[in-house]
This record gives structure tokens, sequence and C-alpha cells, in this order.
């Protein structure tokens, strides 16, 4: 077939990697989303798939009070408790799951399944424990082979979810681990700042849909019907949805889902993320949001990042936002391990989700929930962590040497390979 001038010119456009309208670079929302609850749900599920549907009971849960919640929940259980998580490991809060787990109920199913690169000696102890009370233990993508094989891609795409479904009825997400660093309140420098939310109504279908397909990829069956039930009646009145994603050669749900929060904002945009290394389209979206007016923050780790090379890149990322109006805090007593977005007075999104560029390749979840209650306390949480923060200015940022310049950049290029 002869080519016509215009398919040649387009074939140079492609081999000379020029952004054509659907290249992923050129990705960005920008529709007005809808303010209505049914416009809002129809712009999220158009967009990543989940709508957000009314009659949920939400409620926020913090730091070391993750681990009263587990017990209260397995001691509540009737049919079955589903465990999974990225990290857990032996010690106290784990030897206190267990034995809450050991008292459950009678014939109340236990299944738990933990990625094996965040559970360190968890094979070695806890999981032997687990199986002893009686529950189903299994590991998510083992690293055996991983490695010798130079499978790097396999090696990286683990499962950072943390999940709790109790009889298909209730749920927690969030960024919480069973480890001592949960204990606590969060300020203190080995108490990390974390942020969870518990969910009752329809949006637990979604949590044990995400449960039920990664426990049939590490060689779990099915779950019995009874594990999705029809949702209970609740008082709550939150329109909710769970939203997956999971690693994508092109353009992930992560992605999605970022970009459509901050499409969202109209007033109000704040970002509290442990891993604040974003894409140039969620860069680009913050500095129009910003531009456009609205009150753009955030709020990332500081002194105390568990990742010291994270937090060079992070902070490689701050130069081109505080010059185009993002404010930036970092909190100075602990780890600041929340992954929450507040948009408005609505909207507010609690879960696992990083925005680096690892995480946008993994296993992750986040609760979207539009409930004005909630975005209430959402918004007095992140003004009492900015009381414990230290805002970055851009006057003096850019004043900063040289030598940390190039650290950062050096850690953002290599960043790009892993």
């Amino acid at each position: 077939m002869k080519k016509t001038p215009w398919t040649l010119l387009l074939l140079a456009l492609v081999l000379a990697g020029c952004p054509l309208p659907n290249h992923r670079l050129a990705l960005r929302i920008r529709d007005t989303v809808p303010e209505t609850p049914e416009g809002m749900s129809l712009a999220w599920y158009q967009t990543v798939g989940v709508e957000l549907e009314p009659g949920n009971q939400v409620e926020l849960v913090h730091n070391g009070h993750v681990f009263d919640r587990l017990v209260e929940e397995i001691h509540a259980a009737r049919s079955s408790i589903h465990i999974l998580l990225y990290i857990w490991r032996p010690g106290y809060p784990s030897d206190r799951i267990i034995q809450a787990l050991r008292e459950r109920q009678p014939g109340v199913a236990c299944r738990v399944l933990v990625d094996p690169l965040g559970s360190i000696r968890f094979e070695d102890n806890v999981g032997p424990e687990l199986v002893a009370a009686g529950c189903e233990v299994r590991v998510f993508r083992p690293l055996q082979g991983t490695i010798s094989t130079l499978n790097l891609k396999r090696f990286q795409s683990r499962l950072h979810r943390k999940l709790m479904v109790r009889d298909g009825i209730s749920a927690m997400t969030g960024g919480f681990g069973i480890w001592k660093s949960w204990i606590g309140e969060g300020r203190k420098p080995d108490e990390w700042r974390d942020a969870n939310i518990w969910v009752q109504g329809p949006a637990v279908r979604g949590i044990q849909l995400a449960f039920a397909q990664n426990w049939q990829e590490a060689g779990g069956g099915m779950l019995p019907a009874e594990a999705f039930p029809e949702p209970m009646p609740t008082p709550g009145v939150a329109r909710a949805g769970f939203v997956t994603h999971t690693g994508a050669p092109v353009l992930t749900n992560a992605e999605r889902m970022t970009l459509l929060a901050i499409a969202s904002a109209k007033k109000r945009l704040w970002i509290s993320n442990s891993y604040f290394i974003p894409t140039g389209p969620i860069q680009d979206m913050l500095i129009a949001k910003s531009k456009a007016g609205v009150d753009v923050r955030v709020l990332t780790p500081g002194r105390h990042h568990d990742i010291p090379p994270v937090h060079e890149g992070q902070r490689a990322t701050y130069a081109r936002l505080l010059e185009n109006g993002v404010r930036i805090w970092e909190y100075e007593v602990s780890m600041m391990h929340s992954k929450a977005v507040l948009v408005d007075d609505r909207l507010s999104m609690v879960g696992s989700t990083n925005l680096d560029p690892l995480a946008l390749s993994a296993e992750e979840g986040s609760l979207v929930v539009d409930d004005e209650g909630l975005a209430a306390q959402m918004a007095q949480d992140f003004e009492e962590d900015m009381k414990h923060s230290v805002e970055i200015r851009w006057d003096s940022w850019r004043r900063r040497g040289l030598f940390k310049r190039l650290s950062e950049r050096v850690t953002v290029l290599f960043g790009k390979y892993l």
C-alpha cells in the first residue's frame, strides 16, 4: 500500500518520540469535575472503574489505635477474618493479634496474606504461629528465584496493600503494618505517624474483592459466597469506593486516581504522603491548581525518613513546585507514613498509595470517600500535623548548596532505573 505524506509524517513523529495527544506524558484531566454526588461518582467510575456508592459508615483510625480496632474486629467475627499486609514482623503487636486470632469464635475462617519483602522473618516466626492458631497463611510472589534469575520486574512488583476484612461487612485500610513502628501516637522518633480508615457498608465489597484476587494469585482458593454478603444497613451516609491499582506498562490506576483527585479541587487540596516523588503530569496539575487559586499543600516526611535516598529524591521535586506556589511541609517529630488526600470540604482519600515510581507499579489500594464529616476530621488532623512540621519556603530553598542539588538529582536518576 502506498504511504501518504501524512502517514510518513506520523511515523516520523512516533520514531522521534514526539508526544502525540494520547501519549502518557500528555495525560491531564482538564475537565471540570461535577460537584453533585452523582456527577462525582460518574467521574470516578469512568476514570478508575469504581463508583462512590452511598450508605457507608466511615471512621479514621490513627497510629497505635489500629491494633485496638484489629482486635475488636477479630473478636466480632462470625464467619471470616481476612488480613493482607506488606509488613508483619515479630514483636508485641504481632503477639497481641495472634492471641486474638487464637481466641476467635469457633468456625471463623482466618486467611492471612503477606508480602515477603516487607515481612522480614515472617516465615520463620510469625507464620508458624498463625498456622498453629488455625489460619491459612500465604506469601505473595515469593522472592526465591527472582534475584538469581534477574527477574527484577517481579522483584519490584510487591503487594503494598494493607487490608483487613471482617465477615465481608466491615474493613480497614490505610498505611498500617503489624510492627512496633505503629505503636503510639506518631509524636516520637520511633513511632510512625499514619492514617487508616475503617468502613462498613457497600464499599467493603471492593476491599474484599482486592483480597480475593491477591489471595488467588498466591495460590489460595476462591472465597465462599458468604464472604460477599449483601451490604448491611448502616447509620452512615458517606459515599465511598475502593480503588485498586497494580503495575501497568503505560498508565496505572494509581496515577488516574491521583490526577482525578487533584482535578476535583476547587478551593483546597491537601496531600500527606510518605514517599512523595510525583510524576510529571501530577506535578503539572498541582501547579495548575495552585495558579488557579487552590490552596495546595503537601506534607511529607522530614529528618526521620525511614529511607534516606527517597528523602533526597523527594526533595528534588520541591524547587519546581515551590517556585509555582505549591506549599510544602516536612514532618519533624517522627516518620510521617500517611497516604491521604483532602479535596475541598467533601472528598477524602486514604490508603496505601505512595507517589513514588516504585509504588505506582505495586499492588496498592485507597478508599475514596465523599463525606463532609470525614473531610472536616481530615482537615483537623492535617492542621495538627502541620504544628509538628516545618514549612519549606522557596526564598530559602533556592539558595541551598550545589552538593545538595547534585545529590537530589542523582537519587532521582537512579530511581528511574529501579
